[in-house]
């Protein structure tokens, strides 16, 4: 039996943190702007100084996305992108970096295609694990049960609305590392919005020895800096994704413009610079 990355994701985690800087984590979806040119975009990704990649496995109702990356899931869709095009960039981005690649996805499309199926498939391809953004920790047991036996990371999302409680609850769940999501720039300052992602980081770490990660609309070095001061992992998604659709179609000038980016945020995760 195959089994993930796992191991390759935490040892990727602790690398960075004996560097003493944060792990820089990007986002970009599957088919986007095609199969093989998502593919190009992640090891453009993985070039600029991409530690770990999150997958986006295009869903047709992506409640949590915002309307950058609901724009490109559309595109992915209407190219017919399929769950056996998601393994296959799992595949070939890990299969040329040696880099931990990890798929984000809603629990329905797993569900529909079958959870043994699915964890043994991404395994295979040299998966490191999923996020499951919707995933309830309660009803999770079978998922994570079939991901411990494939050695892939089980990535939970809290909030700073999860009570103490619950984050122990979440955290004890979860493997790979903890996702904290918080809201940047959308309610209240920039100010108080990276107070309360801090207070988050600091309440899960009281629950567990697990890195945990900030995704939180970062989209320049000064901010991945900012958050790279309290988290261990510093995760950018609709940066990547704007750069690429600004491009418009210029294939060679999106893969450019998300190195750049990758390289841009590289050096603001370092504490030290």
């Amino acid at each position: 039996m195959t089994t993930g990355n796992i191991q390759l994701l935490g040892d990727t985690l602790a690398k960075a943190k004996a560097e003493n800087r944060a792990a820089l984590i990007a986002y970009l979806p599957a088919g986007f702007p095609t199969v093989d040119g998502g593919i190009a975009a992640i090891k453009a990704v993985f070039d600029g100084g991409a530690d770990v990649v999150e997958v986006g496995l295009p869903h047709s109702d992506p409640v949590l996305d915002g309307p950058v990356i609901q724009t490109a899931d559309d595109i992915a869709l209407r190219g017919g992108v399929k769950i056996a095009d998601v393994m296959r960039t799992v595949r070939e981005a890990h299969a040329a970096t040696g880099k931990p690649v990890l798929v984000m996805t809603y629990w329905n499309p797993i569900d529909r295609y079958g959870i043994e199926r699915f964890t043994e498939e991404l395994a295979e391809a040299g998966g490191a694990g999923c996020i499951l953004p919707d995933l309830p920790v309660q009803e999770s047991a079978v998922w994570r049960e079939h991901a411990d036996k494939h050695g892939l990371a089980t990535v939970f999302v809290v909030a700073p609305s999860s009570k103490d409680e619950r984050l122990a609850t979440i955290t004890a769940a979860g493997s790979g590392f903890v996702y904290a999501a918080s809201l940047m720039g959308v309610t209240g300052t920039r100010e108080s919005v990276g107070e309360s992602a801090a207070d988050l980081v600091r309440r899960t770490r009281a629950t567990s020895e697990l890195p945990v990660c900030v995704g939180l609309g970062v989209s320049n070095s000064t901010q991945a800096r900012e958050v790279a001061a309290f988290a261990d992992g510093v995760i950018v998604g609709s940066a990547f994704v704007k750069r690429i659709l600004d491009a418009d179609g210029d294939e060679a000038a999106g893969l450019t413009a998300v190195r750049e980016l990758a390289a841009e945020l590289a050096e603001g995760v370092r504490r030290d610079s």
